[in-house]
């Protein structure tokens, strides 16, 4: 990880992430909800600038982290209170799962993963990708159809909350449903119980080749 994170307990794989000291980095919200939402929008052109720890800190916390420390309860909604859906974090220094109880990231592997979060060309060189993970055995025993119907919705939220925060703080940012699943998957470890259900490309605006809209008749799966 990058120095300007800090250990949390003597994990050192459980990184903490600077909330209360990143305020500094970000650019003062002057914008209305309102300007946020009309500059909202699906980019696909990354520079490979990293992202600063305390603004990526904050844009986990927008995305699910906890709002309310009673009871756990998180910025995006949750159907039934499941929070089932995982956000793993794939950097140039290696793969990471956002813990939102510890506001924290655990390191899961130290390998650059990015190209393989996506097929559109910008992947690999954009400096962050999001990948929603739904773990479908905490959704009780709900039919499989409400399981899927409830995680894409969850994800939705959360996927949301991060384009507001993109806009507002002036990053690039698309939602991406082309994705190999299975190899993925693999990659990230992931357990019979949980599902890739979206992944999302963030980093400061740039210039890149565009992702081409159509590959052995597939449609690249990104948002507008």
């Amino acid at each position: 990880m990058s120095p300007e994170t800090s250990l949390l307990t003597s994990d050192p794989q459980l990184h903490n992430l600077p909330l209360e000291d990143g305020q500094a980095a970000l650019t003062p919200l002057s914008q209305s909800l309102l300007q946020v939402l009309e500059l909202r929008r699906s980019d696909r052109l990354f520079s490979s600038r990293p992202i600063p720890m305390p603004v990526l800190a904050h844009l986990l916390w927008a995305a699910c982290g906890v709002n309310r420390q009673a009871t756990g309860q998180r910025t995006a909604p949750s159907a039934k209170n499941w929070q089932e859906i995982d956000i793993y974090v794939a950097r140039e220094d290696g793969l990471f799962l956002f813990e939102p109880a510890a506001a924290a990231l655990r390191q899961l592997d130290q390998r650059d993963v990015r190209a393989a979060t996506g097929w559109q060309d910008f992947v690999a060189g954009a400096p962050v990708n999001l990948v929603y993970v739904a773990d479908l055995g905490r959704m009780d025993h709900a039919p499989r159809w409400e399981q899927k119907f409830y995680a894409a919705l969850d994800t939705g939220f959360i996927s949301q909350n991060v384009y507001l925060f993109c806009a507002a703080q002036g990053l690039a940012c698309v939602a991406r449903a082309w994705v190999d699943r299975p190899v993925l998957a693999h990659i990230l470890g992931l357990r019979d119980t949980q599902r890739i259900i979206l992944a999302q490309t963030v980093g400061f605006p740039g210039r890149a080749t565009p992702a081409a809209p159509m590959t052995d008749g597939h449609a690249n799966g990104s948002a507008s």
